[in-house]
């Protein structure tokens, strides 16, 4: 067969990955060539960006593809459950019955990849760090509620929080909690260029705008086993261009971002040597709207969109059904799931929508501005989009034009609150919920946005937050779900699937993506099918 399709644990009841096709698990390109790795990722230094791989400051997914696989955490996803292991830690935990002490030790002799020994105090520098600086738009969000970090002598770190917090433990799995050496990094101040030190299983030897080479860290000492020695990154300004080098068998790989029509020419199985790798993920979309001020400061406005969005056509027209509907923050595969903007508007409406602005006396057509960036998300978000614009216009009730930015001015003047409505994505950091709401909604949300509601932010987040049992959290969250389908500061749209297509040769891709739609390029070897 040409294609396999992976259940992934996380969202399958912790089965193990389920595999259409003969190949080896394991494999190495140890003494060979180093695997190539396609994307359409591109990362550059600019003012606004003056240290793509900064943990103190980077927040997406591309970023974390790199970080994850040079930087050490204490712990880290496993693979398969979600309950976070040991990495950069021997073990960790809880001190006590209130969740609101934590408390690590350390492997031993472990060591950055400059050759600087990393030590506890390094690890108190790194959490400090990100707090300090609070990158606008960054992950310093994650960490709002840790008090302080201690460093108790060479190899304990203890963790207090301002309030219990279960899920602290999942976000140390993250890169915003990577272990940066304190002799190399400021501790006021981004990095500056795109170099970094880490202690992670790969090296960044070098990066330019065509490629990056990772090599394995002889320094590593982790959980970890990678099955290549070297990869090689490299950056396509398109998904088709990035689609022949593999057909061409110059890519080894082909990642982010694989449009809808090569996912449907792939799975055809026209091309020998190549197959397609199918996972559940956790990736959403969704509109993102100013409440403070402009039409959609008015409810009612936000409400009748919410009326009228097709999500059923947004995903066979635009994504050829490669994404499935979603009808809340939280996505499908999640415990605390629930599908709260279809129970609350049902299927589009032009009738009902108008009789909401009706209700509110709002003038129609409501006049607005879609803004969504043109070279981030894949090449389908132009005709996702349009189709949007069409929705809302075709009922009569409002007047939108659309707006493509790119990604470097689009993300700074999002989160500055210089769009009415805009297009984002949101990869999960953690396999969590609380992943889903907090970080919309806490005080110091990434959207920047000005929305508040008390009952989420100072009822049902540390509610939850208290919960050790993670399933006992689902009416809760779903509350939380609830509310936002009838205040709508977003709008959630679709759920992703994710993608690898890989020629034949390639092991371990059916491993190589986290459900937070993260490279693990520890995975990827070169073997032989079975």
């Amino acid at each position: 067969m040409n294609r396999k399709t992976v259940v992934l644990p996380v969202l399958a009841g912790l089965l193990a990955p389920t595999l259409a096709a003969c190949g080896t698990q394991q494999g190495s390109s140890a003494g060979g060539d180093p695997i190539v790795v396609g994307t359409t990722d591109h990362f550059t230094v600019s003012k606004r960006a003056p240290a793509p791989f900064d943990p103190a400051a980077a927040y997406d997914v591309a970023a974390w593809s790199v970080m994850r696989n040079t930087f050490q955490t204490l712990l880290r996803s496993p693979r398969t459950g979600t309950t976070p292991v040991p990495e950069a830690a021997d073990r960790c935990g809880f001190t006590d019955t209130r969740n609101e002490q934590y408390r690590c030790t350390l492997r031993k002799d472990l060591t950055f990849s400059n050759g600087h020994a990393l030590d506890a105090k390094d690890v108190a520098f790194s959490l400090q760090r990100v707090k300090r600086i609070n990158h606008k738009g960054g992950p310093a969000v994650l960490f709002g509620n840790l008090d302080r970090v201690e460093a108790l002598g060479k190899r304990e770190i203890a963790f207090h929080l301002k309030k219990p917090d279960a899920t602290f433990p999942y976000k140390l799995t993250t890169p915003a909690a990577a272990v940066v050496d304190s002799e190399t990094y400021p501790a006021d101040s981004l990095t500056t260029g795109s170099q970094l030190v880490g202690s992670g299983p790969y090296a960044l030897d070098g990066i330019d705008a065509e490629s990056a080479t990772l090599s394995r860290n002889p320094h590593y000492k982790g959980g970890l086993t990678p099955h290549n020695d070297k990869i090689e990154l490299r950056f396509f300004g398109t998904s088709r261009a990035m689609e022949k080098a593999l057909k061409d068998d110059k890519i080894d790989v082909m990642g982010r971002t694989i449009s809808p029509g090569q996912v449907s020419r792939l799975d055809a199985g026209q091309d020998e040597g190549i197959e397609l790798v199918e996972q559940p993920g956790q990736e959403i979309r969704y509109l993102a709207f100013d409440t403070k001020k402009g039409p959609t400061a008015k409810k009612a406005v936000r409400q009748a969109m919410a009326q009228l969005v097709d999500r059923k056509e947004i995903v066979r027209d635009a994504y050829d059904r490669s994404a499935e509907p979603l009808y809340s923050l939280v996505p499908a595969g999640l415990t605390a799931h629930r599908n709260s903007f279809f129970n609350k508007y049902g299927e589009p409406d032009p009738k009902r929508a108008e009789s909401i602005l009706r209700a509110a006396g709002i003038d129609k057509p409501v006049k607005l501005t879609l803004t969504y960036t043109t070279d981030h998300y894949g090449d389908a978000t132009a005709e996702e989009f349009a189709l949007l614009k069409r929705q809302l216009n075709r009922s009569g009730l409002f007047d939108v034009r659309v707006k493509g930015v790119k990604w470097d001015a689009f993300r700074p003047a999002a989160t500055g609150g210089r769009y009415a409505v805009w297009g984002y994505g949101w990869y999960a950091d953690f396999p969590d919920a609380d992943n889903f709401i907090a970080p919309f909604f806490e005080e110091d949300n990434f959207l920047g946005s000005t929305y508040t509601n008390r009952r989420i932010r100072d009822t049902i987040i540390p509610q939850t937050r208290r919960q050790t049992e993670r399933s006992a959290t689902a009416d809760s969250f779903g509350r939380a779900q609830d509310i936002v389908a009838d205040e709508v500061p977003v709008l959630p749209l679709w759920q992703g699937k994710q993608y690898l297509a890989a020629r034949d040769d390639i092991t371990g891709v059916e491993w190589a993506l986290n459900s937070s739609s993260v490279l693990q390029l520890w995975e990827l070897g070169r073997g032989h099918d079975g």
